[in-house]
């Protein structure tokens, strides 16, 4: 993956909002509270993760779970996977 496209993704996650997270939320049917959705938005803009390594991801996995609970983190994890593989980025996330 190149630079600009990695930057562009770090960027998105520092920058995404409550709202973007209870839209996305609601988008592809993952119950999380407003609370929680500003929780998970504070942390993202305060973290450094690099959603390429999986130790950042199993990181954000971990807090996710913290802030939410297990069956939301997986939920995430899985649209995640699904996500990578319909934009044909797999080989990114090693």
């Amino acid at each position: 993956m190149n630079g600009l496209t990695k930057r562009i993704m770090v960027s998105k996650l520092k920058k995404i909002s409550t709202k973007e997270i209870t839209e996305y939320a609601n988008k592809y049917r993952i119950s999380i509270t407003e609370e929680q959705a500003k929780l998970i938005s504070g942390h993202l803009k305060r973290s450094s993760y690099d959603p390429l390594i999986a130790e950042d991801r199993a990181q954000m996995l971990k807090k996710l779970a913290q802030i939410t609970d297990i069956k939301t983190a997986k939920a995430c994890q899985q649209l995640f996977h699904k996500l990578i593989k319909e934009y044909g980025v797999e080989d990114y996330f090693k």
